[in-house]
């Protein structure tokens, strides 16, 4: 279910979002929530390149390896 959002823009970002989201002929609030999301996904998840930079570190595979356990088994500290 979809739910109601308001927001609060600047005229300059108002203008900003309303262009942009013209030029994709997209309504202004699919524009908005579409960014939004792609912001979020690419903030949380690593891409190609910071993948292959983290699977040739043999000392980082080991530590993450080793933290993996330690959750599982309920040991260790964590920090939030």
């Amino acid at each position: 279910m979809a739910k109601t959002v308001t927001l609060r823009l600047e005229k300059g970002a108002y203008d900003e979002l309303q262009e942009a989201a013209a030029a994709q002929q997209r309504p202004l609030a699919t524009f908005i929530a579409t960014a939004a999301l792609a912001k979020i996904r690419e903030a949380q998840f690593a891409d190609d390149e910071e993948m292959a930079e983290i699977l040739s570190n043999d000392a980082l595979l080991r530590r993450l390896k080793a933290g993996s356990q330690q959750a599982h088994q309920r040991r260790g500290d964590f920090v939030a």
